[in-house]
């Protein structure tokens, strides 16, 4: 059971101690909102803004960067509001609906959050493992039904607390409402940790399995072919087995119609590809890339909270020191703003996007030409 403690205010020091301390984590929530919500909003611009960015892994980035917006919008600011109205300490102002409310979003968006890292996780490994099957199925209805089904599972998953007595409640070493993490015997919340912990888990062994079969086909090694010779567009010789006419068939030909070929059309359309060229696979490994940081942060954030909510669960009164307790639920709160940091850092293609869309923010206009008065 969370254990309640307060500053003593019998002494002045202890009193200025907690008023710092609670302006210390007013300034820096309120950092993390603002980071939040100017990074994630300029994220979501961009995703809708440019049409070359309407792909299955930016329809999965948008949503994050959405229900990140949300998250920031609608929870901090209780929160904010329970650290300032306590006059030094904690206390929640609103009533308990309202606590429930505030809880149940934060673990919906938590749950969402993750489901949705393992969909990506899943969807990356089917870019690079079967690609042609991926590149006919994820389209934008897929992308949507799979984002529909990570919102009902995590709703499926936050709202039964909802109804028990006492599961949902502002806890004040933590100053938010959320779950009261209870000993296992009279536990209420072991069963959503646990859920919680296969998730992320099962995410990472999809990305190292991904990464199992990147490294597998790195080492095989081309045959050694003995070349075709040409005239004409007649191949002939040791190596004539036809593939230079498939490669143009293909669209991959460069220069006019070979002689024997004409009457043949060529396949110019993208859409007739199914193979995994050079510069698909580069472009599919450095989305993996960027997901599975993002995917990586989430747990290094969330992994401290985490440990103290399983430390109280099967440890009968284990004493969390508030130091610690304070930096982990600050540093599930910092999620919130890491995926566009993230998302910058490691997508190429996002950095010239947002140059290209928004120049005049960048200070990335165009010189002007030259010229004379005459």
């Amino acid at each position: 059971m969370a254990n309640t403690s307060a500053f003593g205010e019998s002494s002045p020091s202890a009193h200025n101690y907690a008023s710092a301390a609670s302006a210390v984590k007013l300034a820096s929530l309120g950092l993390i909102t603002g980071v939040s919500l100017l990074g994630n909003a300029s994220l979501s611009l961009l995703l809708l803004k440019d049409s070359s960015l309407r792909k299955a892994p930016y329809y999965f980035l948008l949503d994050l960067c959405l229900a990140d917006v949300v998250r920031s919008a609608v929870c901090f600011p209780f929160v904010m509001a329970a650290i300032g109205g306590g006059g030094g300490s904690s206390a929640w102002p609103y009533s308990a609906l309202c606590c429930k409310i505030v809880a149940f979003l934060s673990v919906l968006f938590c749950f969402h959050v993750a489901f949705l890292l393992f969909c990506v996780s899943v969807t990356r490994y089917m870019a690079i493992a079967h690609h042609r099957f991926y590149y006919k199925r994820m389209n934008l209805c897929t992308c949507a039904a799979v984002i529909c089904m990570v919102w009902t599972l995590s709703v499926a998953m936050a709202f039964p607390p909802v109804f028990d007595v006492g599961t949902y409640k502002f806890i004040r070493e933590e100053e938010q409402c959320t779950f009261e993490h209870r000993y296992v015997k009279a536990n209420d919340t072991l069963g959503f940790m646990l859920m919680l912990a296969v998730i992320v888990g099962t995410t990472h062994v999809v990305y190292v399995k991904m990464l199992c079969f990147v490294y597998d086909h790195r080492k095989m090694k081309p045959t050694q072919l003995v070349p075709a010779i040409s005239q004409n567009w007649t191949f002939h010789g040791p190596g004539a087995t036809g593939q230079a006419a498939a490669n143009w068939i293909a669209g991959f030909g460069r220069g006019p119609t070979p002689p024997t070929l004409v009457g043949i059309r060529q396949a110019s359309h993208l859409g007739n590809r199914r193979l995994l060229v050079l510069d698909e696979f580069k472009m599919e490994k450095r989305i993996g890339k960027m997901y599975y940081m993002i995917t990586l942060t989430f747990l290094v954030l969330w992994a401290p909270y985490i440990s103290a909510c399983y430390l109280r669960i099967f440890v009968r009164g284990a004493p969390v020191p508030q130091l610690y307790l304070s930096a982990a639920v600050w540093m599930s709160f910092a999620q919130a703003g890491a995926n566009p940091i993230i998302s910058f850092l490691f997508n190429k293609e996002l950095r010239m996007r947002l140059r290209a869309c928004f120049p005049s923010c960048l200070g990335t206009q165009t010189p002007m030409e030259p010229y004379c008065v005459i």
